[in-house]
């Protein structure tokens, strides 16, 4: 990554008072970080990433009508990558690993107390009445988290995901930003509506339960609803309707293809695209490299096909996850026809 990249930070959304206090903090943090880099030689990339959304956050905690798209887009230039662990990044400037391979966080209904796992507690700040904070929750390849959010309502985070959050909910809706992949089984508020967001995309719920997978490195955006009822607002592929809506019912599958701006539903046995949280991944039919590639993520171990009628196989039976990933492996190559070699503990070549 270019550092010029590294270091981007969208304004466009600001007024012009707030985009000169944010840049000038900005330039301060980048600054200090080349110093730092200049004197002991060390890597830009994920303490230079959540230097700067540290800096953001801790400056718009004070924006009263901040919400999190205005925050995500002001950090999109921003990635944190090349970490093994689960990172809590706080408000108020603190960043927390957690060793945990799957991970659980609890907030309190101030947001003022988070729980993690069955033994550390850490307390924030007391906020000033209608503060606005957003914690970020990054969960890497090779990890899952567990979140109860302010609210009472339970996220499930698959391995390389991030949720961007207000560790408080506000008195008239509830937002957050999902990049990657999660269930949520949202509390139920009539007064309140629940809404992710992702790219070009915005779920509305009041009560329900349902899966989204949004990773950077595919086309589309998919949301499976289990029970409850959702409406989908999306970027529609035309002028004349720049913003569609579809209201799906639980045993849907909508398919949102982040290119062409379209959408398509079907009806389909959920239980397969909820499984991952036990530890298992459900296949029916589903081709090879869509099925390594889940793997990939889930074992964080680099799977690579080099063989292209590789592609065109598939797979259906139930995977179980505790296995070490050559034995899944080797469950899928006895209905397979391709052979695999183990180069080292993070790569796997499929030929």
């Amino acid at each position: 990554m270019k550092e010029k990249d590294l270091y981007k930070v969208n304004f466009t959304s600001l007024k012009d008072e707030e985009k000169l206090k944010v840049k000038k903090k900005i330039i301060k943090n980048v600054y200090s970080i080349k110093m730092r880099r200049q004197g002991f030689r060390f890597g830009i990339g994920v303490a230079a990433s959540i230097s700067l959304i540290i800096s953001i956050s801790i400056y718009y905690r004070n924006y009263q009508s901040f919400s999190v798209d205005k925050y995500v887009k002001l950090t999109e230039g921003i990635i944190i990558n090349n970490q093994d662990k689960v990172k809590l990044i706080l408000n108020d400037g603190d960043d927390i690993e957690i060793e945990e391979e799957n991970s659980t966080i609890k907030y309190s209904s101030t947001g003022q107390q988070i729980k993690i796992g069955n033994s550390k507690e850490i307390k924030q700040p007391t906020l000033e009445k209608d503060e606005v904070a957003f914690n970020t929750l990054v969960v890497p390849y090779g990890r899952r988290s567990q979140i109860q959010l302010s609210d009472g309502s339970t996220v499930w985070l698959n391995s390389g995901t991030k949720l961007v959050y207000p560790r408080a909910f506000g008195k008239n809706n509830r937002e957050v930003y999902l990049e990657g992949e999660a269930t949520f089984d949202i509390t139920h508020d009539n007064s309140r509506p629940f809404n992710v967001i992702t790219d070009n995309h915005k779920i509305e719920v009041l009560g329900t339960i349902f899966n989204i997978s949004n990773y950077k490195d595919e086309n589309a955006i998919s949301t499976v609803l289990k029970s409850g009822s959702v409406q989908i607002r999306y970027k529609g592929n035309s002028l004349f309707k720049p913003k569609e809506v579809l209201k799906i019912t639980p045993g849907t599958l909508t398919v949102y293809n982040k290119k062409s701006h379209e959408i398509n539903a079907e009806k389909v046995e959920t239980e397969k695209y909820f499984s991952w949280i036990e530890g298992k991944l459900i296949f029916k039919n589903d081709n090879i490299d869509v099925i390594m590639k889940k793997l990939s993520r889930y074992y964080n171990i680099n799977i690579e096909i080099q063989n292209e009628n590789v592609l065109t196989q598939t797979f259906s039976g139930v995977l179980d996850l505790k296995d070490s990933v050559e034995e899944v492996i080797k469950i899928i190559k006895e209905t397979s026809n391709f052979e695999y070699e183990l180069l080292n503990e993070q790569e796997i070549i499929i030929n």
